[in-house]
């Protein structure tokens, strides 16, 4: 029977193919030494829990996810989850509206860096055209 961790590491594999191989090692691969369970957490909780949920299907969470980020202002997480929107399924156009939503919820500011973080990881020419 798989495990969360099995899981967890099947649906990284498929929403970010450029980041996670086989053993998914590079998935949790946080280093040693202070805080370094946390990427293995990740991996057991967020993606092998809560992404594989059946309430909601992955184009959705990826609205929410990229909501929350852009609330957060979480700069790193954004440069992942814009990519892994587009392979869930959003439009770049969607995307687009996602910060521009946000703007009147989590502020200016908060739009303004996922604005650049998209601009550097969207218009690289390396996304899926969705």
């Amino acid at each position: 029977m798989p495990t969360t961790r099995d899981a967890g590491l099947a649906l990284l594999q498929e929403i970010l193919p450029e980041v996670v191989s086989g053993s998914g090692a590079e998935a949790t691969a946080d280093g040693e030494g202070f805080a370094a369970a946390l990427g293995e957490l990740s991996l057991e909780n967020v993606f092998g829990q809560l992404w594989t949920r059946p309430g909601l299907d992955r184009r959705a969470r990826s609205l929410v996810t990229l909501g929350i980020l852009i609330a957060l202002r979480a700069e790193d997480e954004l440069r992942f989850h814009f990519p892994i929107g587009l392979r869930n399924g959003l439009t770049r156009e969607e995307l687009e509206e996602v910060v521009y939503h946000s703007s009147g919820y989590a502020g200016f500011p908060a739009a303004s860096i996922a604005t650049r973080v998209g601009r550097e990881v969207l218009d690289d020419g390396t996304e899926d055209q969705n």
